[in-house]
């Protein structure tokens, strides 16, 4: 794996949770890092992980969840101030693509960054 796509958590730690690759900001032009990840057999439809604190630091586990379909909406509202909600569905928007086909299967996280289109802001 990259260190443009670092996982931060170890291969038996995914193994046992959900195949996530850790978008930092340089990727995203978010100010704060998301985490797409594939489906692995769970009763939600499509999500995005993001980050509460600006600047790519933060665990997956303690971030927001976003839905990406129909429209990009907050899971947990009030959880990220509309501002980052707004951003990060722009983002979204750019990117559904790259993150539904991550999540179905059909790419793998090497192929992730190549497709990566950042939001301006």
């Amino acid at each position: 794996m990259t260190d443009d796509l670092k996982d931060t958590t170890s291969a038996a730690a995914v193994a046992q949770d959900w195949a996530k690759v850790k978008l930092p900001p340089r990727l995203t032009g978010l100010p704060m890092a998301v985490w797409i990840t594939e489906n692995d057999g769970y009763p939600h439809d499509v999500r995005v992980k993001v980050s509460t604190l600006h600047g790519g630091r933060r665990s997956w586990r303690t971030a927001s969840s976003i839905a990406v379909r129909p429209q990009p909406h907050g899971i947990a509202p009030g959880s990220l101030p509309a501002a980052d909600v707004a951003l990060v569905s722009r983002w979204i928007g750019l990117n559904r693509d790259v993150i539904i086909d991550y999540w179905n299967g059909m790419i793998d996280f090497d192929e992730v960054k190549p497709r990566l289109q950042q939001v301006q802001p």
